[in-house]
């Protein structure tokens, strides 16, 4: 694996791009500018001591490579009872963007495919008339676009028996099931990627400053930024200028926006999630399963804890998961402090912060009791994927900090909003990252969009940008020739199935 080392050189007066977090965002929009602008000055700043350590390591996300093959909040089911797509075909023409751009970079020899993106089935589950009811006709309306042509649905005990042996061992006949089946999906250890991003922005004259934390930024009145570094190590503190900034810190990039003080980023404010993972330790289980499967999510839960026995490859190793089991903390995050929500309220999103909470009751309550759940209440829910799993055979492990945004709504005040967004001042010289998922399986998109809309540091238009990624911009879904083309060349880039 490839590791960026400890930068122990002095930071620069002045850098062209100041990347603020080392997570896959950073690495992803880094990366992309070097190819954009090979003569750029890219330099990133992490508070911890090492690439990838917050949401973008491997143990605390999903993984998954969200591509909407297998999670049914994507498809919502409409009053009427048809199921809605167009969410799943444009995270999956998103994933697609992600594909073709390591694709790219793995023909050029910069990312080594076998080291963060494995070929892993994904599959939908689910149990009970109603479910398979619901899931039958989610099917039939995902068939109808040539990104999920590919899919399989069963409703035989006999075929599910092969496709997950591990969930149909002593399941009970009289109930029905049913399962779709995505072959062409995959694993991703983010963690890795990053590492490689961040080792190719090096090689290509770029700088990442570990143990060395943003505290101020102020803007010139020649758009460019006059920020204050700490190093963390000897507390000294280093003045850099940057043409552009962009803030992708995960949760720690609402206070930094809130101290820019742009006017874009008025009226935001976080709502911090954690996430628990069961993490089996048992080798013959682990071996016995392999897909990701997603189930339907409990009433009231948020997207990010969306049921899902996870099959993961972390260093090289398989690895099973279930959950995720959400909590609260005003941590926003990991590694962060339990002051960071307290301190995140002001008179620029307090009427945000307020009407947020008091739309969100439901939320609260599940919250509630995800929090109050015993080792016993968490096994209980994996028995409805496993039903002969062992409470011994599992352990609790804390998954990543995710904060979700809270922006200002007219009619309420404030709103909560699952998903990512992107605040780019007017002057396109600062850019921050806000939310939570689909989140590292997209970055490629969010930062194609970014880039697109323009930035003080390079111009690149669409037709610019379709060179690195040649579907940019183009409805993949209403052209099958093309969709099959780019899973083929891709899977041949990545090493996949």
């Amino acid at each position: 694996m490839v590791t960026p080392a400890i930068n122990a050189a002095a930071l620069p007066a002045e850098t062209d791009v100041l990347l603020v977090g080392a997570g896959v965002m950073s690495a992803t929009l880094g990366t992309l500018l070097q190819m954009l602008s090979p003569g750029l000055r890219v330099t990133v700043v992490e508070s911890l001591g090492e690439a990838a350590a917050e949401s973008s390591d491997a143990w605390n996300n999903a993984g998954t490579g969200h591509a909407a093959l297998c999670e049914l909040n994507y498809t919502p089911e409409q009053a009427d009872g048809s199921i809605a797509i167009d969410r799943a075909v444009k995270i999956n023409e998103q994933f697609l963007q992600s594909r073709q751009f390591w694709a790219e970079l793995a023909n050029q020899g910069s990312l080594d495919p076998d080291q963060f993106i494995h070929s892993t089935p994904h599959m939908s589950f689910v149990a009970g008339g109603d479910a398979v009811a619901f899931l039958r006709r989610r099917f039939a309306a995902m068939q109808a676009s040539p990104l999920f042509a590919s899919m399989r649905y069963s409703e035989d005990p006999a075929q599910l028996r092969d496709w997950i042996p591990l969930m149909m061992r002593d399941r009970s006949a009289a109930e029905p099931v049913a399962a779709t089946r995505s072959d062409e999906g995959t694993d991703l250890d983010f963690g890795a990627l990053t590492r490689l991003l961040l080792a190719r922005i090096a090689a290509h004259g770029g700088a990442t400053y570990f143990r060395h934390k943003l505290v101020d930024l102020n803007q010139l009145p020649d758009r460019r930024w006059y920020t204050l570094v700490r190093n963390l190590e000897t507390g000294t503190q280093t003045r850099v200028t940057a043409r552009f900034v962009f803030l992708g810190a995960g949760g720690g990039a609402l206070p930094l926006l809130q101290k820019s003080g742009i006017p874009e980023g008025r009226g935001y404010g976080g709502f911090p999630v954690s996430g628990q993972w069961l993490r089996c330790t048992n080798r013959d289980v682990i071996e016995e399963h392999a897909a990701k499967v997603y189930g339907k999510p409990a009433l009231g839960a948020p997207p990010m804890s969306v049921p899902h026995l996870d099959t993961r490859m972390i260093q090289d190793k398989r690895e099973l998961l279930f959950g995720p089991f959400a909590g609260f903390s005003t941590k926003f995050l990991k590694n962060g402090s339990f002051a960071d929500l307290p301190r995140s309220i002001g008179a620029g999103n307090l009427v945000s912060m307020l009407g947020a909470g008091a739309t969100n009751v439901p939320l609260t309550r599940y919250l509630i009791g995800q929090v109050m759940q015993s080792q016993g209440d968490r096994v209980a829910a994996l028995r409805e994927f496993v039903p002969t799993a062992r409470g011994e055979d599992w352990r609790l492990e804390i998954a990543g900090q995710r904060v979700q945004i809270i922006k200002g709504d007219p009619k309420r005040g404030g709103k909560l909003e699952f998903g990512t967004e992107i605040i780019r001042s007017t002057d396109c010289s600062l850019a921050a990252l806000l939310g939570a998922s689909p989140g590292a399986s997209t970055a490629v998109s969010i930062m194609l969009d970014l880039v697109a809309k323009g930035l003080s540091v390079v111009h690149a238009d669409a037709s610019r940008l379709r060179q690195i990624v040649s579907t940019y911009g183009v409805p993949v879904h209403k052209d099958p020739a093309l969709a099959a083309r780019v899973l083929t060349e891709t899977s041949r880039s990545l090493q996949l199935k």
